[in-house]
């Protein structure tokens, strides 16, 4: 079967997925009734993921290689990606399922934008050339867009949206100058070419430092590091909370992955990660300013959804630091796979919990009596404690409290900090001290749940009933229990992943 392919093998779950959305249009144009666009998306994503993982052991051939290679990366990275892309939009799809439905706003155009852009999604963690990176990201920013702005009638949806597009287009500028730039300096744009370039000393360094700036500021942008966070909170609150959900896990795990391969592949000369004048000091410098701003922020702020916001951005924050940590080396020892692996698993550990915490607080209201603020959520553990129970566990995780995914996502990587020595080491106690000021907000959350009581005369959020919520609630809770109690074999495939890149 594999055989038939031939040489398009690699690129297998992107055709599927390009096929099954351009199938899932004419559905949703042709069926008008009884079709159940939510359910498609799900299966149509959750298929993808698994055609990903059937390929986790088949090896690109190298007439693959020769047709794809230069554009596209065939490697276990490139199909952990596509799991983790593909899991949090398929949860994002059920979500989406129940909350649209119960807010009037249930148009069969949201799981268009979703599966394209989850196209982009998969497309970008791929990218092994500056020019598939630029098309993909704008594909996959195309759809964010559309759905940030999905409710068009609400005036925040219009802000956000445009923030977004706005700021994205000035990120997307930059990144594209970074490109021209590399190109200049190198005479390639493909990642390997730019490496060996690098490494035979035939490229532009001080063009080279400039490119490698700019590209790290346009993925920053994307990824949510401040001081590139501007757009986020507005982003966030302003669209349907599932398009929230898929632009917190999906967009974050994509762009991360990209992240990696453009820093450890095509930036990855010792030259340019050394601890004085290389990369790595520069993204624990984003990675600290990030974990500070957004854990702080995350305190004073009043909306769930907003705060879940500036979690977002703690948590790019942490992940931060395993790449900063990653890129640590010492004589001829390259990056370190330990580090990159406590990477790869922190996204899954943070989309699963990410799930949680969004998709309880879409069960948490109803339309016309949605749950937004902290006082909306006061007492709602005592009413309806099937409600409060995954919220709880959805906090917990993000919070890093065992034995839950998170609680081995923050420690791998703070391990990972540690092991990297020097100035990692102060990196990893900012990520302790910040991490217990995010307590207070996450704990703030179960306060309201069980020990706050509505105020009189106040409106009352009233839960769903959505059994598309509730089985994007069950298979996240399993997740997030799953993999904290026995987090090995999630392990193992990060550092399989890991072990392939470049």
């Amino acid at each position: 079967m594999i055989e038939f392919f031939g040489p398009v093998v690699p690129l297998l779950p992107l055709l599927f997925l390009a096929l099954a959305g351009l199938a899932l249009m004419l559905v949703d144009a042709f069926v008008k009734e009884g079709a159940e666009p939510a359910l498609l998306s799900f299966v149509i994503l959750a298929a993808t993921a698994g055609i990903s993982l059937f390929l986790w052991d088949v090896p690109a051939t190298a007439e693959s290689a020769a047709l794809v290679g230069h554009w596209v990366a065939a490697d276990k990275l490139s199909l952990f990606i596509d799991v983790a892309v593909c899991g949090g939009a398929a949860f994002a799809a059920l979500l989406a399922g129940g909350y649209l439905r119960e807010h009037g706003l249930d148009r069969g155009e949201f799981y268009a934008l979703l599966i394209f852009s989850t196209f982009g999604a998969m497309a970008l963690g791929r990218s092994n050339d500056v020019l598939t990176l630029f098309v993909a990201l704008e594909t996959l920013s195309l759809g964010a867009y559309g759905m940030v702005a999905f409710r068009r009638q609400s005036p925040r949806a219009a802000e956000g949206a445009m923030k977004y597009f706005l700021l994205g287009s000035f990120a997307s500028a930059i990144l594209l100058f970074g490109s021209a730039l590399i190109y200049g300096a190198t005479g390639h744009t493909d990642f390997p070419s730019i490496a060996a370039a690098l490494e035979a000393g035939d490229a532009d360094l001080r063009l080279t430092l400039v490119a490698m700036a700019l590209l790290l500021v346009g993925l920053a942008f994307k990824v949510s590091a401040v001081p590139f966070h501007m757009w986020t909170p507005d982003a966030y609150e302003g669209a349907v909370t599932p398009a929230t959900t898929f632009m917190a896990v999906a967009v974050k795990a994509a762009v991360v992955g990209v992240l990696l391969r453009v820093f450890f592949v095509a930036f990855g000369d010792d030259m340019l990660t050394a601890d004085a004048a290389g990369w790595p000091p520069a993204i624990a410098g984003l990675a600290a300013i990030t974990m500070v701003v957004g854990n702080l922020a995350a305190i004073v702020q009043k909306s769930v959804k907003r705060m879940l916001a500036y979690s977002s951005i703690a948590h790019a924050g942490y992940i931060l630091v395993g790449v900063a940590a990653a890129g640590v080396t010492g004589e001829g020892r390259g990056w370190d796979e330990g580090a990159l692996s406590s990477v790869l698993y922190y996204l899954l550990a943070y989309t699963v919990s990410n799930v949680l915490a969004f998709g309880a607080l879409i069960l948490a209201g109803s339309r016309g009596k949605e749950a937004v603020t902290y006082e909306d959520l006061a007492g709602l553990g005592r009413r309806h404690p099937m409600v409060a129970v995954p919220f709880v566990l959805g906090v917990l995780s993000l919070m890093g409290f065992p034995p839950t995914a998170g609680f081995f996502g923050k420690y791998y990587v703070l391990e990972a900090a540690v092991a990297a020595g020097g100035g990692m080491v102060w990196l990893a106690v900012l990520l302790v001290l910040t991490s217990a000021v995010g307590a207070y907000y996450y704990l703030r959350v179960i306060v309201f749940l069980f020990m706050k009581q509505p105020e009189p005369g106040a409106p009352v959020a009233v839960p769903m009933r959505s059994w598309y919520v509730a089985a994007a609630l069950v298979l996240s809770g399993y997740f997030v229990l799953r993999m904290g109690i026995a987090p090995g074999a999630y392990l193992d495939l990060a550092l399989q992943a890991a072990q392939n890149l470049g």
